[in-house]
């Protein structure tokens, strides 16, 4: 596989979220406008500093074939096709949401999702019952036996109309699904999962007697969505199965996730449900977890368990995105999703996660044959809250929204490095080849989006402007990406 990164990603950029970030602690509060400027290409900056802040540039085709720092697109040279971007809709997100007037809601509703007006997020993560930024701890069926499986109040009330508002401006994002814990009567302990563990929402582990109704669950989740207008297009099997420390969490070492596919699997296709497994969802170190090492590539050495699952979901919390490297190798034909990251007290700051971020989890997935990236909380308030109890009470949403008006709003680093990719990659993309101009410090990667028009990201670490000149098939042009900036183009080649 050859991949247009002009520079090799370091370990120093690529870390986990919790040392990401670095420099300014100042984080710029203008909102991003809505582009009006019309030229030939489609091109979005935000600098480090914030003196650019997913600002529309005007470029203009130009002639670059005796340019030396020519960058020619390959369209016949395909990667992987993208499913799309975006945040996680979790119940403190909403909260939030349903607290301002229906007016600046749409408003912010279409800033993000909106592909025409707005950043065009394609793609949401929702929690299949609690989490640890649910209003509550429950799931689907907390009365014992699955008969008793119905949607909770706080949902239906409370999530429910945020989702169909997405779904109103933008009928195509995409939805993936994901428990932070099965329902408490179906727990056994750690060591003995046939032992009954039925008094905390925190930790335990799936009894094997119910991988049956557990299985039957999931079924009844996506269905009861798909019920309400709500496609659900993947989920994962476990939240973070390593970490069994959360509010709400369940351990799934890679053996309990291997034998309850082969149920979950059979379920899901009697029921004539289509929508993608993935397994693992947790860090890249596998959380230094005894045996654990390797975790999807377990399941996917198992062809009964490996016929099921479409592919592996990742977080940044540890480890390097690097692992990637060797599940790309061992399991070339399985999917690659990134599905969490958070920023907060501990890493943020605006110049910081945006650059590393941006080159570590969008980058360096998208380079590894990454089908999506989602991000955590799409909103939270300015004092990271609704949170549950032993949940995180220092994250940082991608907006935060003031609690004395629920109208003020600050734009964190998390909303521009989704923009950028949302609003020029859209989903169904296929990533391209390129060749040509590479220089120290600058990274590119290039698209086809489904309309024939073409796309690329590209960020500048250096000190000092790069000058990069694209030549499509037929159109081309030329572009000074600003000092410390990310630059996203896209442009019609006919």
């Amino acid at each position: 596989m050859k991949v247009n990164r002009i520079q090799i990603l370091t370990l120093a950029m690529l870390a986990a979220g919790a040392v990401c970030c670095s420099g300014s602690t100042e984080t710029p509060a203008p909102a991003p406008p809505v582009p009006d400027a019309e030229s030939d290409v489609e091109c979005y900056v935000t600098t480090a500093s914030g003196s650019m802040l997913f600002e529309r540039v005007p470029v203009e085709f130009s002639k670059v074939s005796m340019s030396p720092n020519k960058v020619e697109l390959q369209p016949g040279t395909v990667f992987q096709t993208v499913d799309g971007f975006g945040p996680a809709m979790t119940g403190a997100t909403c909260y939030n949401l349903l607290q301002m007037t229906q007016e600046d809601r749409t408003a912010l509703l279409r800033k993000c999702f909106d592909p025409e007006e707005g950043a065009g997020f394609s793609f949401i993560r929702v929690h299949i019952g609690g989490s640890d930024f649910s209003m509550d701890e429950y799931t689907y069926c907390d009365t014992k036996g699955i008969e008793f499986f119905e949607t909770p109040a706080l949902e239906r009330d409370g999530i429910f109309p945020v989702i169909r508002e997405i779904l109103a401006i933008n009928p195509d994002v995409k939805i993936m699904g994901s428990p932070w814990t099965c329902p408490l009567w179906m727990k056994g302990t750690v060591d003995d999962p046939t032992v009954p563990y039925t008094t905390s929402w925190t930790s335990g582990r799936l009894n094997p007697d119910y991988y049956a109704d557990y299985a039957e669950y999931f079924v009844k989740w996506v269905q009861t969505w798909e019920a309400e207008g709500f496609p659900v297009y993947a989920i994962t099997m476990q939240n973070e199965p390593l970490n069994h420390g959360n509010s709400m969490s369940l351990y799934m070492p890679w053996e309990d996730q291997l034998a309850f596919v082969k149920v979950l699997g059979p379920a899901f296709e009697k029921a004539g449900i289509e929508t993608k497994i993935l397994t693992y969802d947790h860090n890249y170190n596998y959380d230094n977890a005894s045996g654990q090492d390797g975790y999807p590539l377990h399941i996917f050495a198992d062809a009964e368990a490996s016929q099921w699952v479409d592919g592996s979901a990742w977080h940044n919390y540890g480890g390097d995105v690097s692992e990637l490297d060797r599940i790309l190798a061992e399991a070339p034909d399985k999917s690659i999703y990134f599905t969490e990251a958070s920023i907060g007290e501990w890493n943020y700051t605006f110049d910081g996660c945006l650059m590393n971020d941006f080159e570590s989890i969008f980058l360096g997935t998208l380079s590894r044959m990454g089908r999506g990236v989602l991000l955590w909380n799409l909103m939270l308030d300015d004092e990271g809250k609704p949170y549950r109890p032993g949940g995180c009470s220092t994250c940082f949403g991608a907006i935060e929204i003031s609690s004395s008006d629920y109208k003020t709003l600050k734009y964190n680093s998390h909303w521009y490095d989704l923009a950028h990719c949302s609003k020029v990659v859209r989903a169904g993309a296929q990533r391209i080849g390129t060749t040509g101009y590479t220089a120290e410090n600058l990274t590119y990667m290039a698209f086809r989006n489904t309309d024939g028009s073409y796309a690329m990201i590209a960020l500048n670490r250096n000190s000092e402007p790069k000058t990069i000149a694209v030549q499509g098939p037929d159109k081309a042009f030329r572009y000074d990406v600003p000092a410390q900036s990310i630059a996203s183009f896209r442009w019609s080649d006919k």
